[in-house]
């Protein structure tokens, strides 16, 4: 019986609803205040926005039409063909933009040595004799992991899914015969949770965090690997501490203790063997890495050009090669669509609108809470911010829609600057995991059949209450301790 191949192509009906809708605005009068290139611009943003989250087309496609509809439009105002391109095209060559893509590719190398896989086995062999520890475990090595991989989908579900997966089949806890809720449920849910926390720690965990970076400062404010580490690193440290005893009491693992994965740990690395010569390499590169990009400015190397390195050296001496550099589709697929919202994010800014709509929004606020403590303020934009994300899915393109928005809204109403890009930032990690669609990894983590929908919405929700709680107290009190603010 021949198969019905797989149809290719984009989903016509919301593709069309897009345009359609995008054509009547068009050819409305802007509303007062601002140019009509600003107009057009926000147009085929928002449309390549709502594109993305209806997953008309693969990301990457989505962005390259983007690129293509408003080179053609002329949306930024251009005068002739030439300038549009020119605009379109504008961020490709962008250093957080080509960050990223080297990063995904130097993550390549954890999962093609094992290495990632060693370190996960390793910490569950010592931390695993309880169900908690083995949770604590796998935070760890997401943790450990985190500063080198952008990709936190890859990170979660090419390096710390299979593992956790693995222990829970090893407990006949299995997903669809009634077993889940012996420990997978508990294993995967935390795990999923954990990754927006280890994304929120490191500007180099989640492609996001870099887009945020950026789009700060575009506003001014600078934000380094080092100034967002030691920003991050304490709040951080105190959600993964809590976060997996709160997931335990909300999932409720049927088994506590766990004497055997330790014993199953250790089998899975006697059968991996001794750390082989391209694991030793990508160890040494993931150390030169953190520092290269802690202290590389002393020496007048950008983190970009610290990946470049990294890369250089895998390449070198053949723990990658070119093939597999060709062949990493998340990096090319980001390289296309990041720069699209960037661009689009970009001409915003520069065409007014970004100023405007924040006026807009930021009147709104100041009728209800003028006059408030700014951190009144701080505590409504980011809630606002944070739980937008039920109508988003994808992490990187709310940041590129709403970030630079509700950052100067804050500034605006008085908020420290520092703060503000901070927060906004960190909730753009800590989002996540609202919802199974909320994010990339979520189909992955969903789609593994331990967690049912009610469980994963209601422990997404207490853990998004738990994580601003601990951001808006340790986390100002922490960032009034290192001045900034």
């Amino acid at each position: 019986m021949s198969q019905t191949p797989k149809r290719s192509g984009a989903k016509l009906l919301p593709l069309t609803i897009i345009v359609i809708v995008a054509a009547i605005f068009w050819y409305q009068t802007p509303p007062e205040g601002l140019q009509v290139a600003a107009w057009h611009t926000a147009i085929v943003f928002v449309g390549t926005i709502v594109a993305i989250v209806a997953n008309v087309m693969p990301v990457g496609a989505v962005g390259l039409l983007g690129i293509t509809v408003f080179a053609l439009t002329h949306a930024g105002g251009e005068a002739t063909g030439k300038e549009a391109i020119v605009d379109a095209l504008s961020d490709i060559n962008n250093y957080l933009i080509w960050l990223i893509v080297v990063a995904f590719l130097i993550a390549r190398g954890f999962i093609k040595t094992g290495l990632g896989r060693r370190i996960a086995l390793l910490l569950t062999r010592v931390l695993g004799k309880r169900t908690l520890g083995l949770a604590y475990g796998l935070a760890l090595a997401d943790l450990i992991l985190a500063p080198a991989m952008p990709s936190n989908t890859a990170r979660c579900g090419g390096v710390i899914y299979p593992v956790a997966d693995s222990l829970a089949r090893s407990f006949d806890s299995k997903p669809g015969d009634g077993t889940a809720k012996k420990i997978g449920t508990f294993l995967i849910c935390c795990i999923g949770n954990v990754n927006d926390i280890t994304a929120a720690m490191f500007l180099t965990a989640y492609t996001g965090n870099l887009l945020a970076a950026k789009l700060a400062a575009d506003a001014g404010i600078s934000l380094g690997w080092g100034y967002w580490f030691m920003a991050a690193v304490v709040p951080c440290l105190v959600a993964l501490l809590l976060i997996p005893l709160v997931v335990y009491f909300l999932t409720k693992p049927e088994i506590k203790r766990t004497p055997d994965a330790p014993r199953l740990a250790k089998q899975q690395l006697a059968e991996m063997g001794r750390m082989s010569r391209n694991e030793w390499i990508m160890l040494g590169v993931f150390l030169l890495l953190l520092v290269l990009w802690i202290f590389g400015g002393q020496f007048g190397i950008h983190s970009t050009e610290a990946a470049f390195i990294g890369l250089c050296v895998l390449l070198i001496t053949g723990v990658l090669d070119w093939d597999d550099v060709k062949s990493e589709k998340g990096a090319w697929d980001t390289l296309i669509w990041f720069a699209a919202l960037l661009m689009m994010a970009n001409m915003l800014k520069q065409l007014g609108f970004t100023a405007w709509f924040g006026g807009q929004v930021g009147g709104m606020v100041q009728s209800y809470f003028g006059g408030m403590s700014w951190v009144v303020v701080l505590a409504v934009l980011v809630c606002v911010y944070f739980y937008t994300h039920y109508f988003f899915a994808s992490g990187t393109a709310q940041v590129a829609a709403l970030y630079s928005v509700f950052l100067s809204v804050g500034i605006q109403l008085g908020v420290p600057a520092v703060v503000m890009a901070m927060m906004l930032a960190s909730a753009s990690s800590l989002y996540c995991s609202l919802t199974q669609y909320t994010h990339a990894r979520g189909p992955i983590l969903f789609g593994s059949g331990y967690i049912s929908t009610g469980t994963w919405w209601s422990v997404g929700l207490v853990v998004s209450i738990i994580n601003q709680l601990i951001f808006l107290s340790v986390g100002l009190l922490w960032w009034k301790l290192i001045g900034l603010y």
